[in-house]
């Protein structure tokens, strides 16, 4: 499956649990920044890296990745539709 029919059913799936979703990698990000930063309603923040199955990041992304993860941020690397869902699913909390 291409990568970007996999980060646009995984992002489809986070926007209908109300998180905002949003695309980087444009002008003035860091070289390396994963594709995508999503925010919960409960406030949580992690950062999606999407690949096609089987694809390993760059080493820029790697080294940037690590940045992100050494100040608590999370960041996966998602190369399936079901990987994406559990991703979500896992950083998901029903506010009350």
């Amino acid at each position: 499956m291409l990568e970007k029919v996999i980060q646009k059913r995984v992002i489809d799936y986070a926007r209908s649990k109300r998180m905002l979703c949003y695309k980087m990698g444009g002008i003035g990000c860091t070289v390396g920044t994963p594709d995508y930063l999503l925010l919960t309603a409960s406030g949580d923040v992690f950062f999606i890296e999407f690949k096609q199955l089987g694809k390993k990041p760059t080493p820029m992304q790697v080294r940037e990745h690590a940045r992100l993860k050494a100040n608590n941020i999370n960041v996966y690397v998602v190369d399936t539709v079901e990987y994406g869902v559990e991703v979500v699913n896992e950083n998901y909390r029903e506010l009350t």
